[in-house]
C-alpha cells in the first residue's frame, strides 16, 4: 500500500475520533447514521480525486443520481421512488469504485472492493439460508411474546414459503426440461421483482427515520393504535406518546414555545372510550398540561387520523398557516407519511423506537400495505413478466 494510502487512512481514523468526541459532547449517537455518511463521503471524495488524476469523469454519473435523489427528496420525502434513486446512486458509486481501481490499481480501493466482494459472496452463498433461519427464529420469538394473530405470523409464513421454494429449486429444478425451467423462472422473476420493491421500500423507510423537524411546530399529531383491556394504553402506543412528549419538551427548552399535542384515535368495538381520550390521560400523567392537548375521536385508520386531525388543526388555527408533525412507531413512519400527503397535510413524522424482535413482522406488514396501495401496477408488471416467460416456455417446448 503506497504512502498516500496510509495518510488517507490516518486522516480518516483521526476524523472519526474527532467526530465521536463531537457526538458525545452533543449527546448524539455517532454510529447511526453519521458514521456511515462520513465514511461514504470520505472514500467517495478519495475515489473522485483518483479519477481526476487519471483524467476521466465517470464520477459524474453517481453524482447525477445523488443530485436527482436530493432534489426529489427535498421536494417530497414521502415518495417510494426516492428509495430507487438512492439505490441507483449506491450501485453507480460501486461501479465507479471498480472502474477507478482498474484505471489506477490503487491498493486502498482494492481493499474496499475486497470487503464488498466478501460481503456479496457470503450473501449469495449463505444469504437465503441465513434469512430463512433468522425468519424462523424471529417467528418463534414473536409467537412467544405476542398474540398468535395472522399479522404476527408473517415472518413464519415467509420462512415457510422460502423453504418450499428453496427445496423445490434444490431438488427438482435441475431435472426440469427447458420449457419447465422457463416456467419456474417466471415465479423466481416475480419474486425478484417484489424483493426489489421491498429493498427500495426499506431504503426509503430507513432514510425517512432520520427526518429532523425544526423546533417550531404548532401541533404534534399522535397516531392511535388501539387500547388493551378496552381502556389502557399499550406499550407500543405509549412509545408514540412518549416520543411526542420528548419533542414537546425539547421545543419548549429551545424556543419557549409549547406545541399542541393532538391525540388522534376513535373508539373501537372492544373499547370503553376513544383511544385519544386514553392517550390524553397518559400524557397528562406525564406532566403535559391539559390546555396543550387536543383530541380527535372519530378516526378508524391512519388516513382518517390525518384527515380528521387536519380539520381540527384548521379550525383551531382559524385556517391560518401552521407547522405540524406526527408521531408514530418507526416501522409505520413512512406509510403514515404517505397518508399525510394523501390528506394534503404538510407534515413529516418522528418515529418511536420499537423492540427489535417486532420489526421484521412489522415491516413486512407495512410492505404488504404499501404494495396493496398500488396493487394494479404490481399486478400488471407481474403479469408482463409471467407472459414473457410463458411465451419463452412455449417457444422452447415447440422448437427445442
Amino acid at each position: 500500500m503506497n504512502q498516500i494510502n496510509y495518510y488517507c487512512i490516518a486522516i480518516y481514523l483521526f476524523s472519526l475520533l474527532m467526530m465521536v468526541g463531537w457526538a458525545k459532547k452533543r449527546k448524539n449517537d455517532f454510529f447511526s447514521p453519521l458514521l456511515f455518511i462520513w465514511t461514504g463521503i470520505y472514500f467517495s471524495v478519495y475515489t473522485i480525486f483518483l479519477e481526476l488524476k487519471v483524467g476521466t469523469y465517470y464520477f459524474l454519473i453517481p453524482l447525477a443520481f445523488l443530485g436527482l435523489f436530493l432534489l426529489v427528496y427535498s421536494l417530497e420525502k414521502r415518495l417510494l421512488i426516492n428509495g430507487l434513486l438512492f439505490n441507483l446512486f449506491l450501485l453507480s458509486l460501486g461501479i465507479l469504485t471498480l472502474i477507478v481501481y482498474l484505471e489506477t490499481r490503487d491498493q486502498l480501493l482494492l481493499f474496499i472492493l475486497n470487503i464488498l466482494a466478501t460481503v456479496l459472496t457470503v450473501l449469495i452463498i449463505f444469504g437465503s439460508y441465513g434469512m430463512i433461519t433468522f425468519l424462523y427464529w424471529n417467528a418463534m420469538v414473536v409467537l412467544k411474546k405476542e398474540s398468535r394473530s395472522l399479522s404476527n405470523l408473517l415472518t413464519f409464513l415467509l420462512a415457510l414459503g422460502l423453504t418450499v421454494l428453496l427445496g423445490f429449486y434444490s431438488y427438482f429444478s435441475l431435472s426440469l426440461p427447458l420449457w419447465g425451467a422457463a416456467l419456474f423462472s417466471s415465479l423466481l422473476l416475480v419474486i425478484g421483482y417484489f424483493l426489489l420493491v421491498l429493498y427500495n421500500f426499506l431504503t426509503i423507510s430507513i432514510l425517512y427515520q432520520y427526518n429532523q423537524p425544526k423546533y417550531q411546530q404548532d401541533y404534534i399529531i399522535v397516531l392511535g393504535s388501539g387500547l388493551i383491556n378496552g381502556n389502557q394504553v399499550p406499550p407500543l402506543l405509549g412509545k408514540r406518546i412518549e416520543k411526542a412528549i420528548e419533542f414537546y419538551h425539547e421545543q419548549v427548552q429551545k424556543t419557549c414555545k409549547a406545541p399542541i399535542l393532538l391525540m388522534s384515535g376513535g373508539q373501537g368495538n372492544d373499547e370503553s372510550l376513544p383511544e385519544s381520550e386514553a392517550m390524553k390521560q397518559f400524557a397528562i400523567e406525564r406532566g403535559i398540561p391539559e390546555k396543550d392537548i387536543l383530541v380527535e375521536t372519530e378516526s378508524r385508520n391512519t388516513l382518517e387520523n390525518m384527515n380528521f386531525s387536519k380539520k381540527i388543526m384548521d379550525q383551531h388555527s382559524n385556517n391560518k398557516d401552521y407547522q405540524a408533525i406526527f408521531s408514530t412507531n418507526n416501522y409505520h413512519l413512512f406509510r403514515a407519511g404517505i397518508f399525510a400527503r394523501v390528506a394534503h397535510l404538510r407534515a413529516d413524522g418522528i418515529g418511536a423506537k420499537t423492540a427489535f424482535y417486532f420489526l421484521p413482522n412489522a415491516f413486512l406488514r407495512e410492505f404488504i400495505a404499501i404494495v396493496m396501495m398500488k396493487k394494479k401496477r404490481h399486478l400488471i408488471i407481474s403479469a408482463m413478466i409471467v407472459s414473457v416467460m410463458v411465451a419463452l416456455s412455449y417457444f422452447l417446448y415447440k422448437y427445442m
